[in-house]
Parts: C-alpha cells; sequence; structure tokens
C-alpha cells in the first residue's frame, strides 16, 4: 500500500490497482484526486471536503463518496454520490477494507455547532481520525496520522492522543495553518515527548504501508 500526503489533511491510498483519497479540501492539491475510485470524508467541514473539486472530478468520471449523512447538505448536487456511513461500520471503498469510528467532531467552542465526524481505519494499519482524538481501543494501529494544529486541539491534547493510539509510526495531518516556525516547534516536541517514530511528510511525500 503507497500513501502520499497532501496539503493539510489529504491523503491519497494505493492499493492493489485502487486508489482511495481521504479527505481533499481546499487546501489540498486537486491533483490528488487524479484517477480516484472512492473518497472518504471526515466531515462537512471545507478544509476537508473540497466540493467543487468534487463537482468537476465527476463531470470526468463516476466517483464514490462515503462520509456522515450530514454531507448530504454539504455536497448538493453531489448528494447522490454519497455512501452514508455511521460510526462502527465496515465497508470497502476502492478494493480497500474500512472501519469507521467516532461520530463527533472534536468541540471548537461551545458557542459553535459540533458536527458529525468520523476517523476511519484503512486496511487495518493507517488510521485518519479527522477532527478528533477518537482513540479505535479494539485493535493495534500502525501508522497514524496525527492531528498537530487546529482550532479545536492544543499541544497536551494531541500528544496524549499519540500516547494512548501509540502506534509504530506517525505522521503530521491538519498541519496547513502553520508556519515554518509552528511546524519547527510542534515537530521538535512531539518527536522528543513520545516513543513514536514521528515526522512531518512535506506535501507530495510517498510512503510505503
Amino acid at each position: 500500500m503507497r500513501l502520499t500526503k497532501y496539503t493539510h489533511s489529504c491523503i491519497r491510498v494505493e492499493h492493489e490497482g485502487g486508489v482511495l483519497v481521504v479527505d481533499p479540501g481546499i487546501y489540498s492539491e486537486r491533483g490528488a484526486l487524479d484517477g480516484v475510485d472512492a473518497v472518504l470524508i471526515t466531515h462537512e467541514h471545507p478544509d476537508h471536503v473540497d466540493v467543487a473539486a468534487l463537482a468537476e472530478l465527476r463531470d470526468r468520471q463516476p466517483v464514490v463518496l462515503y462520509g456522515p449523512a450530514s454531507l448530504a447538505t454539504t455536497l448538493d448536487g453531489l448528494a447522490d454520490a454519497l455512501v452514508p456511513v455511521e460510526a462502527g461500520t465496515e465497508f470497502t471503498a476502492a478494493g480497500v477494507p474500512v472501519r469507521a469510528y467516532g461520530g463527533r467532531h472534536a468541540v471548537i467552542h461551545p458557542d459553535l455547532p459540533v458536527v458529525e465526524n468520523l476517523a476511519y481505519l484503512i486496511d487495518d494499519v493507517v488510521y485518519h481520525p479527522g477532527d478528533s482524538f477518537v482513540v479505535p481501543e479494539d485493535v493495534p494501529i500502525d501508522t497514524l496520522f496525527l492531528p498537530i494544529h487546529a482550532p479545536w486541539a492544543k499541544f497536551s491534547e494531541s500528544l496524549d492522543f499519540l500516547r494512548a493510539v501509540a502506534p509504530r509510526r506517525a505522521y503530521a495531518l491538519h498541519d496547513g495553518l502553520l508556519n515554518d516556525y509552528g511546524l519547527n516547534v510542534l515537530n521538535t516536541n512531539f518527536a522528543r515527548l513520545s516513543d513514536v517514530d514521528y515526522r512531518r511528510l512535506v506535501p507530495g511525500t510517498r510512503v510505503d504501508a
């Protein structure tokens, strides 16, 4: 299985001829969707789902979208392409087994609504939590994509999440709003304060899982 990290929260998974993309948002490169078979969407916020990019994609080819049922209103004219998913659901997307966890977005502020959010475990190997710190306690995680910066998170919460999941390795996720100074501080401390093989992948970097 080949993984490519794109800007912010977008991950491309290539496995046995199938292409699966997670959270192609407005900050991520549209090239992430080239040749895609299926798209996993964790929640409705635009940094995780670029509706215009998906509409252009479907004008070129058929595509299946998986995500919370609440996405239907956000997707508007693409709602018929959505396969609603709930936490606890197991399904196959682009030929790859997927299991959904969680159900709710982390709280940003009490005055803001909490939307649906799903975390995805891909092929029992790669865990993408979306905007949440839901720990998949029923299975060991090999590769975690770790949210390192967000309006809903602070460093101590991300570090505790990393320690709780205790993967073999972790890569930075949700990092598109940081400058080089912030990235340096966070990357140094995640590596120093955990026993995990942690690093940040420059957008476009490919790794094997």
